[in-house]
């Protein structure tokens, strides 16, 4: 069993991670999209074992779904008092992805099996399964309907219930851009992390435009970094301004704030 999360540490002082952008081809443009930066507020320490594909909360339940092929779980984690209140593991060759709620179910997609599987959010037990082509990456829900990236820059619209298609939309701008995380914020906006950057894109789902393009660059020390794969994992802490931000095998989640650059 992965380690047991700890309480959050408050940094006593509002850090500022460094502003300096890691552009790349996939979130460098020429087009006058607004640039923040985050302000980390606090952190807490996050298991460094977790491969971080997905991050959902729901009131005082964190959920993280972690990838890998044999290493693939689900689990639902106290805010407040970082009880491990579920966990289930994914067998092979499932490579876990992203996972939102819908009402009474959490969604948990896989990468290049198609699958996407009902659970139940309080014990995580498996409902039902559903089918859909092509690769499963990032997942969030947005009103009343399911958002779903492929690793592209195309964001698929899908039914809670069913999980069938519903519609998509084209990400403008940002044509190198690899999608990955989603979260799917209270103002309506989505949040998506970009493949093997330190970009996060918040995007307007009903036409693709990119809203801001926020640079996370320098959360973690270079140590840290040499043994971190990439930021991937966003969740906005709910009543708030604030998300959290972590990376596969990252040894600290932060709560930060999104600013001006």
């Amino acid at each position: 069993m992965a380690a047991k999360p700890r309480s959050w540490a408050a940094t006593g002082v509002i850090l500022l991670a460094t502003a300096v952008s890691t552009t790349t081809a996939g979130c460098a443009n020429t087009d006058d999209t607004p640039r923040y930066r985050v302000e980390v507020v606090s952190t807490r320490p996050h298991d460094t074992a977790a491969f971080t594909e997905g991050l959902e909360i729901d009131g005082d339940v964190l959920y993280e779904s972690t990838g890998l092929v044999g290493r693939s779980e689900l689990r639902a984690t106290s805010l407040t008092t970082d009880e491990r209140l579920a966990r289930v593991e994914l067998p092979p060759p499932y490579f876990g992805e992203g996972v939102t709620e819908a009402g009474d179910t959490v969604w948990q997609i896989t990468w290049k099996d198609g699958v996407a599987i009902a659970r139940d959010p309080r014990t995580l037990a498996e409902r039902a399964r559903a089918h859909y082509d092509g690769e499963g990456w990032g997942l969030c829900t947005r009103r009343d309907r399911l958002v779903m990236s492929d690793g592209g820059t195309t964001l698929t619209f899908r039914d809670p219930v069913t999980f069938a298609a519903t519609g998509s939309v084209r990400v403008s701008g940002h044509d190198q851009a690899r999608l990955n995380e989603l979260d799917c914020a209270a103002d309506g906006s989505v949040y998506a992390n970009v493949w093997k950057t330190d970009h996060i894109l918040r995007i307007d789902p009903d036409t693709g435009a990119v809203l801001a393009d926020i640079d996370a660059s320098g959360l973690l020390s270079a140590t840290e970094r040499a043994g971190a794969d990439v930021l991937n994992g966003i969740a906005q802490l709910p009543g708030t301004d604030r998300f959290l931000v972590t990376g596969k095998n990252w040894p600290t989640m932060f709560e930060v704030r999104f600013v001006r650059a």
